[in-house]
C-alpha cells in the first residue's frame, strides 16, 4: 500500500525533495499558517466535492465519506497533519491523510477534475480578497476620522504651504478634507484593483480546461465568487489582481506617508502647529527634553516598504511565460502578502496620529498672519477695482518688501488706510482696502470658488465625501454579507451530503469512534 501511495503522490518521480530544499520550496508544515492554508483549501474542497456529487461524478456514498474527513480536519484544526513532512507542498500532505485514512477508491477522487494549478489559483484569491477587505475596512476607518476631524476644524484657520513657504489661508480642516478626497480616491483603487476576485480559477484545472462534465457556475457560488472560469489559461498564467491591488495599496500609502511628512514638520518647534499627547510620542535615550513623534517615521517608511515589494512582484513576473510558473504564482506574489500586512499597520497607526494630533488654533493663525499669507487676495481685490492683475502683483509684492524690511511682522499691524495710501501711490490710483481684506478667516470664508475652504465650497465638498464614504461601507458590508451566505449554503450542502452516509465523527485528540 505504501509503494502505491507512493507511486500515486509523485507521478513519474521516484522520490520527493530532499527535507533542505523542501523546506525551502514549500515552507513549514506546523503553525497558524498551515492551518489558515489548509482552511482555504479545505473550504475549496468541500465546495468541489459537493459539485462532483450533484453532477455525479462521484457517488454520495463517498462524498459523505470525504466531507465528513475534511470536517474532522476542520474541528480539529489539522492537528493530524502537524508535524509530518510535507516534501510534496501542503495539498499533497493533505490529500495522501485522505488517502490513507479512506483509500483509494474514496480519498482518490478528491482531485477529480482539477489540478493543483487551479486550486493554487483559487485559494490565493480567497486569501486575497479576505486581506482586501480588511484594507479596504481600514481605509474607511481612517476617511470617517478624518471626515469628522476636518469638520471640527473647518474655521481653523491657517497657512497653506507651497514650498514650504506659507502661501495662502486655509484651515486645518480644509487640509484634512484633501487627505480625505485622497483616501476616497485610494479606497476606490483598491476595490477597482480587486475587481479580479470576482472569478473563481476552479475548472482551469492545470491550464487548458478539462473533459470532465464539471459545474465551475456551482463552485463559485459555494465559494463566494459572482463568476465561474472564463479562460482556463488566463486563470492559470495570471496573478495580475495581486500586482494591481499592490500598485493601488503603494498609492494609498503615498497618501499617507505625505499626510505623515506634514505632520512631523508642523509639530517641530519651528512650526509648533500641532502637538501629540503623550502616548503617542517616544522619549530620547539621552536627551530628557525631546518628545519623539516617531510613529510618524514608522508610517514614512513604510511606503518605501510597499514600493519596494511592487518592484520586487514586477520584476519577477516580467519575462515569464504566459502559462503556469512558479516565478509568478508563488515568487511573484510572495512579497505582496508582507506589503499588504504592512500597509494595514500604516493606516492603523495613521488612524491613531490623526485622531490623537492637537492643533494649535493660536499658532496656526498667527503663521498665516507673519507669513502675509492674504497678499494674494489684497491683489485680487485691487483687480476687482480695476488693476490688472500682474500690476497689482507687483506692487503687492513691492509693499510685502518694503514691510519686512520696516520690522512689520503682519498686514494686521498696520492700518488699511495705510496700506490702501501706499499702494495706490505705487498704482498711480485710489485703492480701496478694509480689515476684512487684511484678515486671514475673513479671507478663507470668501474662498468659496474653485474647491477652497470658504463655506459653502467645504460644505458641498464634505457632503459629497461623506455620500461616498457612505455608498463605499454599504458596498463593502453587502459583499461580506454576500460571502457569509455563501458559506452558509455551503454547509448546509455538505451537512445535507453527510447526514445519514456515515457514522458520526468525535474531533479533539484525534479521537475516533
Amino acid at each position: 500500500m505504501t509503494a502505491e501511495l507512493g507511486a500515486l503522490r509523485h507521478g513519474r518521480s521516484a522520490s520527493t525533495l530532499c527535507a533542505r530544499a523542501a523546506g525551502i520550496v514549500f515552507g513549514a508544515d506546523t503553525g497558524p499558517a498551515m492551518a489558515a492554508e489548509l482552511d482555504r483549501i479545505t473550504a475549496v474542497d468541500q465546495a468541489h466535492v459537493v459539485m462532483l456529487a450533484e453532477r455525479e461524478l462521484i457517488g454520495p456514498a463517498a462524498a459523505a465519506e470525504l466531507l465528513k474527513e475534511i470536517q474532522f480536519l476542520r474541528a480539529d484544526d489539522f492537528a493530524e497533519l502537524r508535524g509530518r513532512r510535507a516534501p510534496r507542498g501542503l495539498y499533497l500532505l493533505y490529500e495522501s491523510h485522505l488517502i490513507e485514512r479512506l483509500g483509494r477508491e474514496i480519498g482518490g477522487v478528491l482531485h477529480t477534475g482539477r489540478s493543483r494549478n487551479d486550486l493554487k489559483a483559487t485559494v490565493h484569491k480567497l486569501r486575497l480578497r479576505a486581506v482586501l477587505a480588511g484594507l479596504v475596512r481600514e481605509l474607511l476607518r481612517l476617511q470617517a476620522v478624518t471626515l469628522g476631524r476636518a469638520r471640527r476644524h473647518r474655521d481653523t484657520v491657517m497657512p497653506v504651504y507651497s514650498q514650504f513657504q506659507p502661501s495662502v489661508p486655509a484651515s486645518y480642516g480644509w487640509y484634512l478634507l484633501g487627505i480625505a478626497e485622497a483616501l476616497d480616491h485610494d479606497i476606490d483603487g483598491l476595490v477597482r484593483a480587486g475587481e479580479g476576485l470576482r472569478e473563481c480559477p476552479l475548472g482551469a484545472a492545470g491550464g487548458a480546461g478539462t473533459d470532465v462534465r464539471l459545474d465551475p457556475a456551482r463552485t463559485a457560488d459555494l465559494l463566494g465568487f459572482t463568476e465561474p472560469v472564463r479562460h482556463a489559461g488566463y486563470a492559470i498564467a495570471s496573478r495580475d489582481t495581486m500586482l494591481r491591488i499592490l500598485s493601488a495599496a503603494v498609492l494609498a500609502g503615498l497618501t499617507l506617508s505625505r499626510l505623515a511628512t506634514d505632520l512631523q514638520l508642523w509639530s517641530t518647534p519651528e512650526f509648533d502647529l500641532v502637538e501629540f499627547p503623550d502616548h503617542l510620542v517616544g522619549i530620547s535615550s539621552a536627551m530628557p527634553q525631546k518628545r519623539n513623534p516617531f510613529l510618524l517615521e514608522v508610517i514614512k517608511g513604510a511606503s518605501g516598504a510597499l514600493i519596494g515589494a511592487w518592484t520586487a512582484a514586477v520584476a519577477t513576473t516580467k519575462n515569464t511565460p504566459f502559462g503556469n510558473s512558479v516565478e509568478v504564482s508563488t515568487e511573484g506574489v510572495a512579497p505582496g502578502w508582507a506589503a499588504l500586512d504592512t500597509l494595514g499597520d500604516q493606516v492603523q497607526l495613521s488612524i491613531s496620529v490623526l485622531a490623537g494630533a492637537r492643533p494649535r488654533p493660536e499658532r496656526m493663525l498667527a503663521g498665516a498672519h507673519h507669513g502675509y499669507t492674504v497678499a494674494t487676495a489684497i491683489a485680487n481685490r485691487l483687480v476687482a477695482q480695476g488693476v490688472p492683475f500682474r500690476s497689482a502683483h507687483t506692487a503687492t509684492g513691492r509693499l510685502v518688501t518694503e514691510l519686512i524690511a520696516e520690522g512689520v511682522t503682519s498686514f494686521a499691524a498696520v492700518p488699511p488706510g495705510e496700506l490702501a495710501a501706499r499702494l495706490g501711490a505705487a498704482l498711480g490710483t485710489e485703492v480701496r482696502l478694509g480689515a476684512a481684506d487684511l484678515d486671514p478667516a475673513e479671507v478663507v470664508r470668501a474662498t468659496d470658488f474653485g474647491g477652497g475652504p470658504g463655506a459653502r465650497s467645504f460644505a458641498l465638498a464634505h457632503t459629497r465625501l461623506a455620500r461616498r464614504w457612505r455608498v463605499q461601507v454599504r458596498q463593502l458590508t453587502a459583499e461580506e454579507r454576500r460571502r457569509r451566505t455563501a458559506r452558509r449554503r455551503r454547509a448546509r450542502a455538505v451537512t445535507a451530503l453527510i447526514d445519514g452516509r456515515a457514522e458520526a465523527r468525535c474531533p479533539g485528540n484525534g479521537g475516533r469512534p
